[in-house]
């Protein structure tokens, strides 16, 4: 089976190609080509995303195809990032897809997107039955399956902990004492240049909030800029936001697997790139004798292939796609809400 994922949920348009092995459920990955917009300054602009992804559209689809050395019409299935995510770059996605799936008289699946960051992992991972710590810009949660669904078991309350990291940053850029300090960096997307200052931090005292087995990070936002603009260092800021973010996000995903008697744990979403949350979770894993099973880095980003890799277990499972005419986009799609007929 070949199926074609297009993902637009957000700042990234992206197609990916695979084919899949129904036997085996082993996935060979044919292409893989994605675009990014980034802001000039402030965090995403819908509208204007949403323009970019209209824009590259057609030249993505043709690299992606180009580099798998396949038509479309060879390919069974055309996956889309149905939701969630901002509503216009939604609809240029939903769109694009039913344009090439009426054109190539295709069927479309609808993916939820957070439920694609999982199944990337799963499948990339090869783990059974994990926790899997799902952290993007818009999403951290907790998850694990049970009685036909993704179970939440925690989640933040606010702001998602990538949305914190950028805002952080952003603030920390776009601020006088910065300026004063002659400090210039581009804020966006922020975790590689707090990673980077990080380095050389040391740890100042931050609020620490979980809350039973939630987690809330626009107080400790608040409160790590006012200790920057009060005159800490940019290092040792970064590096107790870090610390203390990552420390909040172990500690749920543990309770969860003593809660549950897992014993892998799969880290999955665009801050899964972070080296830092990766170390603690690797050690909390060390001492209760579980596994920890990161995403390979290039695909814990927003990408094609993990809509690709989800159209295609739901095809197997017996989703037969709909057509272009029933196509639709849900910006507030849970990923408990998805039926798991899957696994």
């Amino acid at each position: 089976m070949i199926v074609v994922g297009i993902e637009g949920t957000a700042h990234t348009f992206a197609v990916g190609i695979i084919e899949f092995d129904e036997k085996s459920k082993k996935v060979k990955i044919l292409s893989d080509v994605r675009d990014m917009y980034k802001p000039l300054s402030g965090g995403i602009h819908p509208s204007v995303a949403a323009e970019h992804h209209r824009k590259i559209a057609d030249a993505i689809l043709h690299e992606a195809l180009d580099e798998a050395k396949i038509g479309i019409k060879e390919c069974d299935y055309i996956a889309y990032s149905a939701g969630p995510g901002l509503p216009p770059c939604l609809k240029v996605t939903m769109e694009f897809a039913q344009k090439l799936a009426k054109e190539n008289k295709k069927k479309l699946i609808m993916v939820n997107h957070p439920v694609a960051h999982l199944e990337v992992a799963r499948a990339l991972t090869e783990c059974k039955n994990p926790i899997i710590v799902y952290v993007s810009g818009g999403n951290t949660q907790i998850i694990g399956y049970s009685n036909g669904r993704y179970r939440v078991f925690g989640e933040t309350l606010d702001i998602a902990v990538g949305n914190a990291i950028d805002t952080l940053m952003r603030q920390l850029a776009e601020t006088n004492v910065a300026k004063q300090r002659s400090f210039t960096f581009q804020p966006f997307p922020g975790g590689p240049i707090m990673e980077k200052l990080a380095e050389n931090g040391k740890y100042i005292e931050l609020p620490y909030a979980v809350k039973g087995m939630d987690l809330s990070f626009a107080g400790l936002v608040t409160a790590a800029s006012k200790k920057f603009k009060e005159g800490s260092k940019i290092e040792d800021v970064c590096f107790s936001f870090q610390e203390t973010a990552y420390a909040m996000i172990t500690e749920v995903a543990e309770r969860a697997m003593a809660h549950l008697g897992k014993e892998e744990c799969v880290l999955t979403g665009g801050v899964a790139a972070s080296k830092r949350l990766c170390e603690m979770l690797t050690i909390m894993c060390e001492e209760r004798g579980a596994k920890f099973k990161p995403c390979p880095k290039e695909y814990t980003g927003d990408n094609g292939i993990m809509i690709a890799i989800t159209g295609a277990v739901q095809a197997r499972a017996g989703d037969k796609g709909i057509s272009p005419a029933k196509a639709d986009f849900d910006s507030k799609w849970r990923a408990d809400e998805v039926e798991v007929t899957w696994i």
